[in-house]
């Protein structure tokens, strides 16, 4: 089990090095200039000039990278050429609100596509799994943006039911819930295509967990087929989901870009938006490096996770 964890947290760590390298190369690499993208296209040459020296734009690019590496290593993502502030304490602001708006949408996920996936495994083959699949592959399939304008138009302009988009201003998790009403379009958006993943995940994990003799051999004892679903599938069919977690986690964040932009959400996906829309890099760098070490993270603790809850994997590993 060492081993096996001294190798992924290695791998974890390639990982993490070859996205920084990848983001750099293809953020350096659009075509423009970045001062006077930033700037304005009335910048004088002398105020260009400035700009790249300022920022060390003006170096070659592996030395750039070399720089900016170092200053990672020691807790600094630079400067945002837009707001003047370190990268660092815009994504710090951001981060808990984020984990709120992610916490809950795979919560509501997870709460609605668990269930739905152990009815269609109980319903396997039957007209009731093939709708059910049907409807929430059709959900999955639509994109992101289009779902939430739908839920717009129906929730927020037609019924007047909830609020379209969240007030400028909100400087913390509590302001987020000064108007609950705001929440609720961007959590169900983003649990839309957690929830069909999910589901069919548990859909399959169930199937196969009925056919084990284990299962067969608790219904001849005479078990209550509840009992049975609950204290004996659920567990062992819970488990792939654990993985499913981790890896779900770069499509949430890629939704939720998306949400945050349409809802005015103030996190980082929407400071993620706002920055390829003005060039400015440094953001774009920070929020790539650390959304990129949480999917290593999660994959990490999905690994972690499914290890000790599956003593087969445990000695497979060791």
């Amino acid at each position: 089990m060492t081993w096996y964890l001294v190798r992924r947290i290695g791998q974890s760590i390639a990982v993490v090095i070859g996205v920084m390298i990848l983001t750099f190369i293809l953020v350096h690499f659009e075509p423009g200039s970045t001062a006077r993208a930033v700037l304005g296209q009335k910048a004088s040459p002398a105020r260009i000039a400035l700009f790249d020296n300022t920022y060390g734009l003006n170096r070659s690019l592996p030395v750039q990278f070399w720089l900016y590496c170092d200053n990672v290593l020691h807790g600094n993502f630079g400067i945002s050429y837009v707001y003047g502030q370190p990268v660092s304490t815009l994504i710090a602001q951001r981060l808990p609100r984020d984990a709120v708006l992610l916490g809950l949408s795979t919560l509501l996920a997870l709460l609605i596509g668990v269930p739905m996936g152990l009815y269609q495994a109980i319903h396997h083959g039957t007209l009731r799994d093939d709708v059910v699949a049907g409807t929430w592959f059709t959900l999955y399939s639509a994109p992101d943006f289009m779902e939430a304008l739908l839920l717009i138009a129906i929730f927020c302009v037609h019924f007047q039911w909830l609020q379209a988009a969240f007030p400028g201003g909100i400087t913390s998790v509590g302001g987020l819930f000064a108007d609950p009403s705001a929440m609720v379009l961007p959590v169900v958006v983003l649990s839309i295509n957690s929830v069909a993943g999910f589901s069919q995940y548990m859909r399959s994990s169930a199937i196969e967990e009925l056919a084990q003799d284990y299962i067969r051999t608790a219904r001849a004892k005479g078990l209550r087929e509840r009992l049975i679903l609950t204290r004996h599938l659920l567990r062992n069919a819970l488990l792939p989901i654990v993985t499913i977690l981790g890896l779900s986690l770069p499509n949430i964040v890629a939704g939720a870009v998306i949400a945050e932009a349409i809802f005015n959400f103030p996190g980082m996906g929407l400071l993620f938006w706002s920055s390829a829309l003005q060039h400015d890099f440094p953001v774009l760098l920070g929020a790539t490096l650390i959304i990129g070490v949480a999917t290593v993270v999660g994959n990490l603790l999905a690994d972690i996770t499914y290890g000790v809850l599956d003593p087969r994997i445990r000695h497979a590993i060791a």
